[in-house]
């Protein structure tokens, strides 16, 4: 625990390992887990895709879980 998964739209290798970097350092702060806890996933979506692939499979049927829905605080 924790598990996080990141859809996005293509990144290179550098700018998702910062990424992971910081959000695993997030969790550290946040929750107080030590890192060998922490799971995180980065897959790329294609632009074209995105709206099947992530917001009609993941985003609308979870929308009671979200957080933030397109930059907004639910």
């Amino acid at each position: 625990m924790p598990y996080i998964a990141i859809k996005s739209y293509p990144k290179d290798q550098a700018t998702k390992e910062a990424l992971a970097e910081k959000i695993k350092d997030a969790v550290i702060e946040a929750i107080g887990c030590p890192p060998e806890a922490i799971t995180i996933s980065i897959e790329d979506v294609k632009p074209e895709d995105w709206q099947e692939k992530v917001v009609k499979t993941e985003i609308e049927p979870r929308k009671d879980s979200m957080i933030y829905i397109s930059g907004k605080k639910c």
